[in-house]
């Protein structure tokens, strides 16, 4: 049988958890993966699947959910494609759904394993695994760093030779975050603060230089998000973005049940918090108990030296 792997592409390369993804799909079945944009052939010839389809054109240049599902369907309908797959990124999230209600499939996202003997992914906040042994045609996202990316590919290309639909929606702006930012929901380090940084200036002056020294990316809690100190992209837990590390550090974060959400999932779950009840110790392989404005520096010069 056929599974189709979405790709995403970043820059000239294809986007690590879209390598991750179609190493999943790899033991599932002939895998042909689908990378859909303006300018991305070079860099969609990367993806490590058997067969890919380029979708490369001007009306492609940003996201469109209209566009893109109605590509997605086409290539699976022309393949007799019973799974896609994609990454759980904010346009995977998106994009998932809309395909599955296309095609009148099920949908099963952010897993965190998947192969022909089951899928399993988190529910109540990561409390219970929940295990589906579907064998009907479905729609999955699988969660960032819970597979090893795929070795190149050596097989075939061609170009997408369908019908690309109007649409109504138009892109209006573009936000860019910045040469050297690093994704969220990609870094292999994150590093999170929440309301005990007391201020948003203390945000900009302990986290954002944290996360600079260890090449991680830089989180926040709900409360810091909707008190205006960060904007929404930063924003770890059920409402925000869901991260899986090797190593989450939660720095003057609580941790209520939507925060942990969203980073359970990481390897290694570092803590510094005064509250020694705070409930992000329970999850925490290491916790500090202490004032994270004595904590913070002396890292920082630790990691500087």
């Amino acid at each position: 049988m056929s599974v189709i792997v979405v790709g995403e592409v970043d820059g000239n390369d294809v986007k690590e958890i879209s390598q991750q993804v179609a190493a999943v799909a790899s033991g599932m079945g002939d895998v042909i993966g689908i990378v859909m944009g303006k300018g991305i052939s070079d860099a969609a010839m990367k993806l490590s699947t058997s067969k890919i389809i380029i979708a490369d054109d001007e009306a492609l240049e940003y996201y469109d959910p209209v566009k893109f599902t109605s590509i997605v369907a086409q290539i699976v309908n022309q393949n007799n494609a019973t799974k896609v797959l994609m990454g759980a990124t904010t346009m995977g999230k998106d994009l998932g759904p809309r395909v599955a209600a296309e095609l009148g499939w099920g949908y099963l996202g952010d897993c965190l394993e998947a192969g022909n003997e089951g899928f399993v992914r988190p529910n109540y906040a990561g409390k219970v695994l929940a295990k589906s042994n579907t064998t009907d045609s479905v729609v999955l996202s699988i969660r960032n760093n819970a597979y090893p990316a795929g070795e190149s590919w050596s097989g075939s290309v061609e170009n997408f030779s369908g019908e690309i639909p109007d649409s109504g929606l138009t892109t209006t702006t573009i936000e860019n975050v910045g040469a050297g930012t690093i994704e969220l929901t990609e870094a292999s380090i994150v590093v999170s603060g929440g309301r005990g940084l007391e201020s948003p200036e203390n945000y900009d002056e302990h986290i954002r230089p944290l996360a600079a020294a260890m090449g991680a990316a830089a989180g926040a809690s709900r409360a810091i998000v909707d008190a205006g100190w960060v904007t929404h992209s930063h924003q770890v837990g059920q409402t925000g973005k869901t991260v899986t590390p090797d190593l989450y550090m939660a720095i003057g974060i609580s941790g209520a049940i939507q925060h942990l959400g969203g980073m359970s999932g990481s390897k290694f779950i570092v803590a510094i918090n005064k509250d020694s009840e705070a409930p992000i110790f329970k999850v925490a392989d290491y916790g500090i108990v202490g004032d994270l404005f004595e904590i913070i520096p002396l890292l920082k010069s630790k990691l500087e030296n």
